[in-house]
């Protein structure tokens, strides 16, 4: 825990920012505890970030709050915070965070911060969204379908049916039930369904785009995480 109320560390992207290919490592987090129903709009659902087509920006999502409806809105309560670093190669030491922070007023509007260059605040519920006087970032914030795709049901069933039999399993040396082809066969059909049990959910979205400059500072390789915290 980062903060009084929620600090995730989700580790949700490697970025070779400089090029058109990008490596990711993906992590999600969803109405895990009673911290997040005691407080939902703190409640981080996911962080995605990839990069424009044109390479120029590296684009950040943050989805809050957990099949929310359509008048959810952000408590002005809570900070927002898309962490970044970057590093001149693969496994090299990163260097200084590079932030963008955002917080929400009682009237709804949203200002956010990135690192010491760029202030920008408004009404950013329009999809078109707003964006700082030299372009360099860009905003977005309101209520989005979930992008978030998962067979809760199909991984329910799996993992039940797992445990029932867990005494007369073995195991590898990774630690990994050993099954028969039938009975794999079987559990790979249950999860492999195509089922969406968050179709149709609606998350918070806060939506950034970033001029990709300001972010790799220290090379091309971009970490991203996200965290919420109480403002002071």
């Amino acid at each position: 825990m980062r903060s009084s109320i929620r600090g995730l560390a989700l580790g949700l992207g490697v970025l070779i920012a400089s090029g058109t290919y990008w490596a990711s490592l993906r992590a999600a987090d969803h109405a895990d505890g009673p911290a997040s129903t005691a407080e939902p709009t703190a409640d981080i659902d996911d962080v995605y970030a990839w990069m424009s087509a044109d390479t120029t920006d590296l684009n950040l999502a943050m989805t809050i709050g957990r099949n929310v409806p359509v008048d959810f809105r952000l408590s002005d309560r809570v900070q927002y915070v898309f962490h970044t670093t970057s590093r001149a190669s693969f496994g090299a030491p990163p260097g200084q965070e590079y932030n963008i922070i955002c917080e929400v007023e009682t009237s709804g509007q949203i200002r956010c911060w990135a690192g010491n260059d760029i202030f920008l605040g408004g009404d950013a519920s329009n999809p078109a969204g707003i964006e700082s006087p030299d372009a360099r970032l860009k905003l977005f914030a309101g209520v989005r379908n979930d992008p978030f795709f998962f067979n809760l049901t199909g991984f329910n069933t799996t993992a039940r049916t797992v445990g029932t039999v867990a005494g007369s399993l073995t195991f590898d040396l990774a630690g990994c039930p050993l099954l028969d082809a039938a009975t794999a066969g079987s559990l790979v059909n249950t999860l492999g369904t195509g089922r969406d049990d968050f179709l149709g959910f609606e998350a918070f979205a806060i939506v950034v785009s970033i001029d990709k400059s300001l972010i790799t500072r220290n090379g091309p390789i971009v970490s991203v995480w996200g965290s919420t915290h109480r403002r002071s």
